[in-house]
């Protein structure tokens, strides 16, 4: 286990997380801490009360919560990476309690729960010999942590639609490889970073697993505290960018964003320019239009070393590639990748079967109802188009042996469904039919009996 903790100053509360930490009932030899000092003025120290395998790195490149916490990472021995704060102390069997769920598998993120409170006068010492928590700290005032309110509601995270949302550091533990795989905290996110961090794992499929018994305070009150309106505001244009699953981020219509919602990934080989057309032109006007599509082909193929000509064997690829080349929402690439991840859903479908304006939009729908993770709609001809939850396919990856077909281990893990395509392919809607009134028909008198009607009535006397 590597504890990887981010400094920056706070001299005072670093002193008191060092110290649980050397009071852990986990074992001393398989565990190293690695304090992470990025740019303290004056520099971190390291305390007399500490583990017996903690080191000091300094941060020579970049600076944030984000970049320390990929040093340190970068600098770990621990198969394990646990993430947590210097202004956190952790009950003795905390990392104990995070590390023993690793031994059951390889894709688990961990995560502790916290509750806040204010720093009282306690030394390094105390916190060392105390066996509890509440010996230290006034646990009854103590404020608790919403992560641990929506664990309650969702039946330990069993029942949550989005368990990211409670990995929101800094106490959780991940497998070091699946750390570096999703590639690590992002460092242009200044606020948020752990939740957009979480997010990416968890379309990469790994599965949360809360544990009550890690328990830990924060010394202080978090910033949502002092300023929540600022402090949502602040973190908002992160999120909106880089988790589309948060749909009440995304009510700006006609805004483009930085992971999209959907990839719609369309093979176009052996495919004329005109169909092509079609089908990328539904893709884009569709009503939900938070998408990127990706046409699949031999680009690769092209040989720009000479001039194009009309007689070029490759013309409708080439002339493909020149519609599209500079379209920001159309991307062209030889074989699509395994997973659409940052994206949290991918559609696969016949590129000469144009999508309906509301295909998306409903098949979306559908599989949110219960979080199926794939969608088949069987088409009258016998082929099939597909919505695929990303991390479901993720957790296919890394339970594939070899041997199962992913949409077998999804059925598992997920849930496959079939349905057929009359709701995502509506047909036309038929015109009201017109009803035509008759004429009316007026009575036309003859010339005579005008004549007539008008002499009697000459002579009828006065």
């Amino acid at each position: 286990m590597s504890v990887v903790i981010p400094a920056h100053g706070g001299q005072e509360k670093l002193d008191l997380t060092l110290a649980a930490l050397a009071a852990q009932t986990y074992p001393d030899h398989l565990m190293e801490v690695l304090v992470v000092d990025d740019g303290s003025r004056p520099p971190i120290r390291l305390p007399e009360i500490r583990p017996v395998n903690t080191r000091l790195v300094r941060v020579h490149d970049g600076w944030g919560i984000s970049n320390a916490v990929n040093t340190g990472a970068k600098a770990a021995d621990g198969e394990i990476i646990q993430r947590l704060d210097a202004d956190m102390v952790a009950c003795r069997e905390h990392i104990e309690a995070l590390a023993r769920w690793h031994h059951v598998t390889d894709y688990l993120v961990t995560i502790g729960m916290k509750k806040f409170v204010e720093m009282p006068p306690v030394t390094a010492g105390q916190v060392f010999a105390a066996e509890r928590l509440g010996e230290v700290f006034d646990l009854g005032s103590a404020v608790s942590s919403s992560t641990e309110a929506t664990i309650a509601k969702t039946d330990g995270l069993r029942k949550s639609r989005n368990p990211y949302h409670v990995c929101t550091g800094p106490t959780f533990a991940l497998p070091r490889e699946v750390f570096h795989a999703v590639g690590g905290l992002d460092p242009n996110v200044a606020r948020g970073e752990d939740t957009e961090f979480s997010y990416r794992l968890a379309m990469y499929g790994v599965v949360f697993v809360p544990d009550l018994e890690a328990q830990a305070v924060h010394l202080g009150l978090p910033a949502q505290h002092r300023d929540r309106e600022r402090a949502v505001r602040a973190v908002e244009p992160y999120l909106a960018h880089r988790i589309p699953l948060r749909r009440d981020l995304r009510k700006d219509r006609g805004r483009r964003w930085l992971v999209p919602y959907v990839e719609i990934v369309l093979d176009v080989t052996d495919t004329s320019e005109a169909v092509v057309r079609r089908a990328v032109m539904a893709a884009l006007d569709g009503k939900l239009q938070d998408v990127v599509v990706t046409l699949v082909g031999p680009w690769s193929r092209l040989d720009d070393s000479r001039r194009f000509a009309l007689s070029d064997a490759c013309f409708e690829l080439r002339l493909m590639r020149d519609l599209f080349a500079h379209d920001e929402r159309v991307r062209l690439i030889d074989e699509a990748a395994p997973t659409p991840a940052p994206a949290p859903f991918r559609y696969r479908g016949p590129v000469d079967v144009p999508l309906h304006r509301a295909t998306l939009e409903r098949m979306i729908e559908s599989v949110q109802k219960d979080l199926a993770g794939v969608l088949v709609v069987d088409l009258p001809d016998g082929r099939t188009a597909r919505l695929e939850r990303t991390s479901a396919i993720g957790r296919a990856l890394l339970l594939a042996d070899g041997e199962r077909d992913a949409d077998d281990i999804i059925a598992t893990t997920h849930g496959v469904r079939h349905e057929p395509p009359d709701r995502f392919w509506p047909a036309p809607a038929q015109p009201e039919p017109v009803t035509i009134p008759a004429p009316l028909t007026v009575a036309v008198e003859p010339p005579e009996k005008t004549l007539l009607r008008r002499l009697k009535s000459a002579l009828r006397p006065n």
